[in-house]
C-alpha cells in the first residue's frame, strides 16, 4: 500500500512538471504586482490606444506582474522616454515605443538613441496616411503637389518637430519635389484637432485614431503610403499608385531599460509572444488599421540596427541630421 501511494505521489509529480515549467512567473522574480508600460505621448492618440490593447490582452493572458499603460506626454515624446530610461532594470518598467527615439536623436533633440535601451519584442506596424482638413484645396498627392508648386511656402503641415510624423513629412515632401511649413504639434491626438479645425493643410494621421473622420470626410484622406490599399480603407489609393514612391511605417514595441538581464528579456519577451498569437488581439489591432508585426528581441534588436541607418541616410538627405 505504501509502495502504491509513494508511486502514485512520484507519477502526479512528473505529470505536474511541465505545467511548472511553462508558468510565466517562474523563470524570473519581478519585486512588483503591476509593472507599469510608459507610452511617452498622451490619451486617445494612436500609439495609447494600441498599447492599451496590448497590456488588455497580455493582463488576460496571465502576465505577472499585471501590466499598467502610463501616459507620460509632453515634448513630442521625449518627456516618457527620458522617464523610461531613468527607470530601474528590474522589470517593474517597461517602455512602449517605435521610431521617434531615432527621429529625436537624429535631429539633436536627444543624446541617446535606440541602443539605450534594450529591446524586447516588436508588436505592430501601422502604415502612414497623410490627411487633409475639409477645406483642402487638393484631394491627393498629385494635385497637392500641383497645388504646392502654384503657392510656394503656403502649404501648412502638421507634425512634431523632430518625431516619425515630422519624418514621414520630409519623405513626402522629397518624394513631391515641394515645400511645406512644418506646424509642431504634441502627438496625434492635437494634430488631429488641428486638421478638424482646418488650421493645417495636411497632417500625418492613423486609421485607429482618426476612422470616423476618414469616413465621413471631415478629415480628407490624401494618400497611404503603404505597399497595397487598407480593407478598411478601400477606396483610399496608395501613394505608389498615385506614382510617388512613398512607404512609411510606424513600427511599435517594447523595450527594457538599460541592463535588464536575459531573463527578464526573456520572459517579457515570450509573454508579448504569446500576446501575439491571441485571435482577440490579432482582430482587435486589425480592426484599428494596423497588423501585428512580431519580432523577438533578436531580430527586433536587428531590426534597430538597420532601421537606424537608414533613418540616418534619410536625415542626411533631407537635411536635418544634427551637427
Amino acid at each position: 500500500m505504501k509502495r502504491t501511494l509513494r508511486t502514485a505521489a512520484i507519477l502526479a509529480a512528473v505529470v505536474a512538471l511541465p505545467a511548472l515549467a511553462a508558468a510565466p512567473a517562474s523563470a524570473v522574480e519581478i519585486p512588483c504586482s503591476t509593472a507599469r508600460l510608459i507610452v511617452p505621448w498622451g490619451p486617445g492618440g494612436e500609439t495609447d490606444i494600441i498599447f492599451r490593447i496590448v497590456t488588455e490582452a497580455a493582463n488576460r493572458l496571465g502576465a505577472k506582474p499585471q501590466l499598467q499603460v502610463v501616459d507620460m506626454g509632453g515634448q513630442g515624446g521625449i518627456k516618457g522616454t527620458k522617464q523610461a530610461l531613468k527607470a530601474k532594470p528590474d522589470g517593474c518598467t517597461l517602455f512602449g515605443t517605435f521610431q521617434h527615439i531615432l527621429s529625436s536623436n537624429l535631429t539633436g533633440r536627444i543624446p541617446f538613441t535606440w541602443d539605450s535601451f534594450t529591446p524586447v519584442a516588436r508588436l505592430v506596424q501601422t502604415a502612414s496616411i497623410i490627411g487633409a482638413g475639409a477645406e483642402a484645396p487638393f484631394n491627393n498627392y498629385k494635385e497637392m503637389q500641383a497645388w504646392a508648386k502654384a503657392n510656394p511656402d503656403k502649404l501648412l503641415a502638421g507634425g512634431t518637430l523632430g518625431s516619425t510624423s515630422h519624418f514621414a513629412l520630409l519623405q513626402v515632401q522629397d518624394a513631391l519635389g515641394i515645400q511645406m511649413k512644418v506646424v509642431s504639434y504634441d502627438g496625434t491626438a492635437d494634430r488631429m484637432k488641428a486638421l478638424l479645425a482646418n488650421t493645417i493643410h495636411i497632417g500625418q494621421v492613423s486609421e485607429t485614431a482618426t476612422a470616423k473622420y476618414l469616413k465621413t470626410g471631415k478629415i480628407k484622406p490624401i494618400a497611404l503610403n503603404a505597399e497595397v490599399r487598407s480593407p478598411r480603407l478601400p477606396d483610399l489609393a496608395t501613394a505608389k499608385e498615385q506614382g510617388f514612391n512613398i512607404v512609411i511605417t510606424t513600427d511599435r514595441g517594447v523595450v527594457l531599460p538599460k541592463g535588464a538581464s536575459p531573463e527578464l528579456v526573456k520572459y517579457y519577451d515570450d509573454l508579448l509572444q504569446k500576446v501575439t498569437k491571441d485571435p482577440k488581439f490579432m482582430k482587435a489591432i486589425t480592426d484599428k488599421g494596423s497588423v501585428v508585426a512580431y519580432l523577438n528581441a533578436t531580430d527586433y534588436t536587428a531590426w534597430w540596427k538597420e532601421t537606424n541607418e537608414k533613418w540616418t541616410a534619410i536625415a542626411k538627405r533631407l537635411g536635418v541630421l544634427r551637427k
